[in-house]
């Protein structure tokens, strides 16, 4: 067993919240759960995977881009289109992957509040002023919070059925590529404490394990609203690392001894190297398309290699955690 803190930051914490926290502190230093995202109604990652190695990830990421409420569909392009449609419906598959006791995170490529240009979710697209959103009563504030809302109640029946979902708002929060990391280190603390705040204390969303995603200590919002520390790693196509000097970077965030996940990967991660110099990693999820389920960032011999290692834990010895 580890020394990682495994107690949920909202004292209202469903006992899944719990269950999921224990579980990944108990296989910290050990093993490593692993992740895939998904980023269609197909899923064709989860099959790939199947298909190659004979086994399923633990946790299936999702993206919920195509639910934000102001996309702008008469200023964007055939790109963005692509990515909007291929993501409808992604509920309903993180649902029937719930149903089968699989481990949930979620993405939120949240276009701008109030709009913007093809892919709003992106700064260079959007007029939106996310320090003017942490403002209580302005324009930019009441667009902020009335999204949040309507995701609120997107989540709810993933609550009621006590179903935990692993949140990552605010992603690669360091970020000035993304609208919500524009304004740097301050606002995007204040958006995450907002929504935290809102989430648990209005909307009572007590099924949701809370992950900051960025390795920069001037980011951090609080060891009071995080759960777990992540942090997003794309390195050299076919170079496995145990990321040592990263995790080594996102531990001094906090002096507290939060677990720690990859939030993102491009390319798979040297679980063995993981477990034998005692990093305290306890979860990857490689991203989606190319690095999945083309060979030009990982090739199927090294993915089937990773899903049969002893200390890798998939689908099929994922523990009943809900």
């Amino acid at each position: 067993m580890s020394d990682r803190i495994y107690t949920p930051v909202n004292p209202n914490a469903q006992e899944c919240v719990k269950n999921v926290l224990k579980y990944l502190s108990d296989i910290s230093f050990d093993k490593v759960v692993t992740g895939q995202h998904t980023q269609t109604m197909a899923m064709e990652e989860l099959h790939q995977i199947k298909n190659t190695t004979g086994h399923e990830p633990a946790l299936l990421g999702f993206e919920l881009l195509s639910y934000s409420p102001n996309i702008n569909y008469l200023d964007t392009d055939e790109d963005c289109m692509n990515e909007i449609v291929d993501n409808f419906g992604t509920l309903k598959r993180a649902w029937e992957w719930a149903e089968r006791k699989g481990l949930i995170t979620f993405t939120w490529h949240w276009f701008s509040p109030i709009g913007g240009r093809s892919k709003a979710f992106y700064s260079v697209n959007t007029d939106f002023d996310a320090s003017r959103a942490v403002i209580d009563g302005t324009p930019e504030n009441k667009a902020l919070l009335a999204d949040m809302d309507m995701m609120a109640g997107l989540l709810r029946p993933f609550c009621d059925k006590c179903i935990p979902i692993i949140w990552r708002p605010f992603h690669e929060g360091d970020g000035n590529w993304f609208w919500w990391g524009a304004k740097g280190p301050e606002t995007v603390k204040k958006l995450y404490r907002i929504m935290y705040d809102r989430f648990t204390n209005l909307h009572g969303l007590n099924n949701l394990i809370w992950v900051w995603n960025s390795p920069i200590p001037e980011y951090y919002p609080g060891d009071d609203t995080v759960d777990i520390i992540s942090r997003d790693i794309y390195t050299e196509c076919h170079v496995h690392k145990d990321c040592a000097k990263e995790y080594s970077e996102l531990t001094k965030i906090t002096p507290q001894k939060k677990i720690a996940l990859i939030g993102e990967s491009g390319t798979l991660p040297d679980i063995n190297g993981i477990h034998e110099n005692k990093l305290g990693w306890t979860c990857f999820m490689t991203w989606s398309k190319v690095f999945c389920l083309t060979e030009k960032f990982n090739s199927y011999e090294y993915l089937k290699t990773l899903y049969s290692s002893p200390y890798a834990v998939t689908k099929e010895n994922l523990p009943e955690l809900y």
